[in-house]
């Protein structure tokens, strides 16, 4: 079992002058590859998912392992992250389209200060699922939510919205991030892990780890009628994470950049 305290990290950092007083650090991982592959879901069957589209790890499939990830090349701004992330590809008209980048945000929020300095690093290997693939209507999915970048006017919505000229369609999609301290992953690949309750975690998954926020941005305005994901329409967004940060640096970030509720960068540093 892994513990709740401590956590590696080193001494209490000093926060630097002028730091923005946000738990924040980042990766941008943009697009790599399509495959019908789902490593977590349909682990070692190739070709028995719907189509998803990978980012960060060059080599992530079916029968993708944690080991693999390390050793492998990764595209995202910071390499050192050699994590995959994966969500279903996006159709317009039947052509896939691709987000233009994906960006990656681990925070600190939807607990209390308190419990934000008691963060956890995401452990090697952990197996995150967000989101319903199987959802029958929008508020199946409140976790996905669609929008408009540089369209103030487009309210969010859990489906496709459309964006006018000059905006690109937008996809946000936050992960659990209460851990029952104990999985890597679970049967249905979302009981080890929970979502805050009242500023706090729940008793059953009582550790405390940064918040994946996953923002995808699509070159692509106007009709949401002509859009599909593989796995059905917009309120089917989920997300899929592998982690793979190297254990010291995902430490290093969660001590200086998380626990003290500072902005980092993608070098994880304010």
């Amino acid at each position: 079992m892994f513990g709740t305290g401590g956590g590696g990290g080193g001494t209490t950092p000093t926060i630097p002058p002028g730091a923005v007083r946000v738990a924040e650090f980042l990766a941008d991982c943009p697009f790599t590859h399509r495959l019908p592959d789902d490593p977590i879901v349909f682990p070692n069957l190739p070709g028995a998912s719907h189509m998803h589209s990978f980012f960060g790890s060059t080599v992530t499939n079916a029968s993708t392992t944690v080991d693999q990830l390390l050793n492998a090349n990764s595209n995202c701004n910071p390499s050192i992250d050699k994590s995959s992330y994966w969500i279903p590809t996006l159709y317009r008209d039947n052509v896939p389209v691709e987000p233009v980048t994906g960006i990656f945000y681990y925070l600190g929020e939807g607990v209390s200060d308190a419990l934000i300095a008691q963060t956890q690093p995401l452990p090697l290997g952990l197996r995150i699922v967000a989101g319903n693939a199987k959802a029958t209507g929008p508020e199946d999915n409140t976790i996905a939510r669609w929008s408009c970048l540089a369209a103030g006017e487009v309210n969010p919505s859990h489906d496709f919205v459309n964006c006018p000229t000059g905006a690109m369609l937008e996809s946000y999609l936050d992960f659990p991030h209460c851990w029952d301290g104990r999985n890597l992953d679970s049967a249905d690949h979302k009981s080890h892990m929970a979502y805050p309750v009242g500023n706090a975690c729940p008793a059953s998954h009582p550790v405390v780890v940064p918040k994946l926020r996953q923002v995808m941005r699509y070159p692509i305005t106007g009709d949401p009628g002509k859009l599909r994901l593989a796995s059905g329409p917009g309120y089917t967004m989920h997300g899929d994470f592998f982690n793979a940060w190297p254990v010291d640096e995902m430490a290093r970030r969660v001590n200086d950049c998380i626990r003290i509720i500072v902005k980092c960068g993608a070098d994880g540093r304010a």
